[in-house]
């Protein structure tokens, strides 16, 4: 009865893995198709400020350790293994009423898996999508970071929602 209990109360939020395997799928969907559309380095626009330009990252977000030997490589996905881990156990702790955070939880992981799935089998990220401002260009992502951006400020969001929640309900 406890296990049945426990299951009540905390709900099961690994429903929202389906989440995470949709934007696994999108994302490597559109990496597939801008590698077969695109010449790599070769702009297209697609309205001001926004072009598509196929790339190629073997660093981390914004090629931080792009330049190294290869090593960073093997590191990124170790990286990714542990924390797609660590949000697998979280998402399946959380309580019925933090499907907030399920979802956060969820991006993050697709995001995750669809970059891991790159390095391992290319050896580097795919990005393509480009804004720029004039001569300032931000560097191109994919729709992996974007899951995974939206998921961070959904995390970050959720710390500033949490004591108006408390608050209502009088707990601290």
């Amino acid at each position: 009865m406890d296990a049945a209990m426990t299951q009540e109360q905390t709900g099961t939020k690994l429903k929202w893995l389906w989440l995470a395997v949709a934007v696994i799928a999108l994302d490597l969907g559109t990496k597939a198709l801008a590698t077969a559309m695109l010449t790599y380095g070769d702009p297209v626009p697609v309205m001001p400020l926004f072009n598509f330009t196929l790339l190629h990252n073997t660093g981390a977000a914004f090629s931080f350790l792009a330049e190294a030997a290869g090593w960073q490589r093997w590191f990124f996905v170790a990286l990714a293994v542990v924390v797609s881990v660590v949000l697998i156990v979280w998402l399946k702790g959380l309580k019925r009423d933090e499907t907030w955070v399920a979802v956060a939880i969820a991006l993050i992981l697709g995001g995750a898996i669809g970059n891991v799935y790159d390095r391992v089998v290319h050896g580097y990220v795919v990005d393509f999508l480009h804004f720029y401002w004039q001569d300032w260009h931000f560097p191109a992502f994919n729709l992996a970071d974007t899951a995974i951006t939206i998921g961070a400020g959904m995390m970050i969001l959720d710390i500033f929602r949490k004591p108006a929640d408390k608050a209502a309900d009088g707990s601290d």
